[in-house]
């Protein structure tokens, strides 16, 4: 399984269009598919964009764009897209049938060591790929949004999942620039999801009951937790605090926090008027037609320069 070069993407919306670049631009061969015509009438012209930004935040050299387009290919069915592949991701809905579904129809057309792989961001590789005949070549690989840009990629294998499978699985993930994150027990959510829940359910909680302004909520994140994490990660920044200041801090507001399991009415309501946040065009922010571009564009440029910074850190780290 080493030296993984020919992979396949089934599904090439917002994450799977994302996940090709990111293969194709550490030289291996992609192959998508997407049963949506349109989704894969437009992966180049998307992908050519992403580069573009790559390009002019200095994170990819101008002369290798169009080296990284020919190397994606788009097929005319799930067959033909995962034919001779070594690797082949699921990028679909996050729905537990359609995903058992596909890795049951894809798994007849792969070779006996093909890894098969779930970019689920809950539901563990066991249940995924409960109908699978070759459990033992089935992972999780889960990318967060936007996926060429996002460094950490969580790789979760089941009790049926064997070594050589996780570790060329963590192996094509770093040599694509990529930091994979093994994650020693299989449980619902993974490692980060679980986390960004409980942040979630705090910060809605936050919202419904009026404490602060939906853009003071942000701002206060961003400028205090979100700042500190991005730079040491959270243990790091409660040595920094003194655990037996945290510890106490602990005590003193866990019993206050928000514990509930039902979704805020604040939140309910916007979802129930069919508002689902940039897709729609409205959800905690109104995004306009005419806006939207920009604020994709905004947003990633704002998380091309985080990249950046993070490649200096890690380059100044091997030097050292």
């Amino acid at each position: 399984m080493s030296g993984l070069s020919r992979v396949s993407i089934i599904g090439l919306g917002t994450m799977g269009h994302g996940i090709a670049q990111t293969f194709a631009m550490a030289g291996c061969d992609v192959i998508g598919f997407d049963d949506v015509q349109a989704a894969g009438d437009s992966l180049h012209d998307r992908i050519r964009q992403n580069l573009r930004d790559f390009v002019a935040a200095e994170l990819f050299p101008a002369d290798q764009v169009d080296g990284v387009l020919k190397r994606i290919t788009v097929a005319d069915s799930e067959a033909n897209a995962v034919r001779d592949s070594q690797f082949v991701t699921e990028v679909i809905r996050e729905d537990l049938a359609a995903k058992q579904e596909l890795f049951a129809r894809l798994e007849p057309f792969v070779s006996g060591d093909t890894i098969l792989a779930s970019n689920s961001s809950t539901f563990p590789i066991s249940q995924s790929g409960a109908r699978l005949k070759r459990p033992e070549r089935a992972v999780v690989t889960h990318w967060f949004n936007p996926p060429h840009i996002v460094p950490t990629v969580e790789v979760v294998g089941s009790p049926q999942t064997n070594e050589a499978t996780i570790r060329a699985t963590l192996e094509l993930l770093r040599r694509s620039g990529k930091l994979a994150i093994r994650i020693n027990q299989e449980l619902p959510g993974f490692l980060v999801n679980r986390v960004q829940i409980a942040v979630m359910r705090e910060v809605w909680d936050l919202l419904d009951r009026g404490v602060a302004s939906v853009e003071d909520i942000d701002a206060a994140i961003q400028g205090s937790m979100g700042f500190r994490l991005a730079a040491l990660g959270p243990l790091r920044i409660h040595d920094f605090g003194g655990l037996d200041v945290q510890t106490a801090v602990y005590r003193n507001l866990t019993p206050e926090i928000a514990a509930g399991t039902t979704v805020p009415a604040t939140v309910q309501r916007i979802v129930d008027a069919g508002h689902h946040g940039f897709k729609t065009g409205q959800g905690f922010y109104h995004y306009s037609p005419e806006s939207a571009e920009q604020v994709r564009s905004d947003r990633d440029q704002r998380y091309l320069s985080l990249l950046k910074l993070f490649h200096q850190r890690n380059s100044a780290k091997d030097e050292s």
